[in-house]
């Protein structure tokens, strides 16, 4: 991600404390996870615009650790579903119980009424139970015998996922990915940041106690709301809303896409930009912070052609390629 920092205009004090409790929550998730900096600004990215988030990567690359941490550091209710191939799309959402008592149907809340969900391992559960949190992530609620019933606000579903390769994978469907703010790739550590998590274990760190490692709350629901409603006042000029425009039209028309980004994917790029412009101190989008939110928010959006998977091309490259065709405003 770009760390541009030119132009930064004055801003109030209560922008700075704010972008300060952020920086404490950076902190707190690095005492029970070495390296991501990347993932860790995503996921605050995500916070702020009120977006949900996929996590990526091989099995131990700490993918559950980080949101555990994540939520840890936060003054939010969270809890875990771990995806399994017999998983329910009621063991989700909840279900109509019959009451002997009063004789009649009433509805168990289940695990998505919370305001921070870690979906573990997502695609380890069929399209049928996948499908159950479409309504929640989109709409923010949950509808139960033809009723809606509201989730707690803030909400936000952090899944992680393997590769789609890794035997036991269900992949997900274009609808329920579109669904996510952001796809976050977690690579393995270099040399030193794994002979770090090598070190703290050698120490006793145990990462099924994360108190014991000293992470605390340092962030509010109250703070985080308020860091929302100044990131909605973020400046963007009418040629930065036509370059995010043009970068996302872009995509469908390359000849390696067989699905390219939608207007959803066009309102997703101008939200994640404005909220990387506010983590920087800035009142105003430049076209830097929409490269910089490019990949991660437009990737899991579009969908290669086979012909080009064949030949090896991959979305990273397809978005390069696309950015770099895109004038960019002056």
């Amino acid at each position: 991600m770009s760390t541009e920092k030119a132009q930064a205009p004055v801003t109030a004090p209560a922008s700075d404390d704010l972008r300060a409790v952020l920086g404490r929550v950076r902190t707190e998730v690095a005492k029970g996870v070495v390296g991501q900096d990347a993932a860790v600004t995503s996921l605050l990215i995500a916070l702020l615009c009120r977006g949900h988030v996929l996590l990526e990567g091989v099995p131990g690359v700490a993918k559950t650790l980080l949101v555990r941490t994540l939520a840890a550091s936060l003054a939010l209710d969270t809890k875990r579903v771990q995806f399994t191939p017999d998983l329910m799309p009621g063991d989700i959402t909840g279900s109509l119980v019959y009451d002997a008592r009063t004789a009649e149907f009433s509805f168990r809340e289940g695990p998505v009424f919370t305001n921070l969900l870690l979906a573990d391992e997502i695609n380890r559960t069929p399209p049928k139970t996948q499908a159950s949190l479409l309504e929640a992530m989109e709409e923010r609620q949950v509808s139960v015998d033809g009723a809606p019933l509201p989730l707690p606000d803030p909400f936000l579903v952090i899944a992680t996922q393997n590769p789609v390769e890794y035997e036991g994978t269900y992949p997900l469907p274009e609808a329920q990915l579109d669904r996510f703010l952001l796809k976050v790739l977690l690579p393995l550590p270099e040399r030193d940041q794994e002979l770090e998590v090598l070190a703290r274990h050698a120490a006793g760190f145990d990462p099924r106690n994360l108190g014991a490692a000293g992470v605390r709350s340092v962030a509010t629901a109250d703070e985080l709301e308020r860091a929302r409603r100044e990131v909605s006042q973020v400046q963007v000029s009418p040629e930065v809303l036509g370059y995010v425009v043009d970068v996302c039209r872009a995509t469908r028309f390359s000849p390696s896409l067989s699905l390219g980004v939608s207007p959803r994917g066009a309102t997703a790029l101008l939200a994640t930009s404005r909220a990387w412009a506010w983590l920087n101190g800035r009142t105003f989008v430049t076209p830097d912070d929409v490269k910089a939110l490019a990949h991660p928010t437009l990737r899991h959006r579009v969908q290669l052609r086979p012909e080009a998977e064949l030949e090896g091309v991959s979305a990273e490259t397809v978005l390069s390629t696309v950015l770099a065709s895109v004038p960019v405003p002056r």
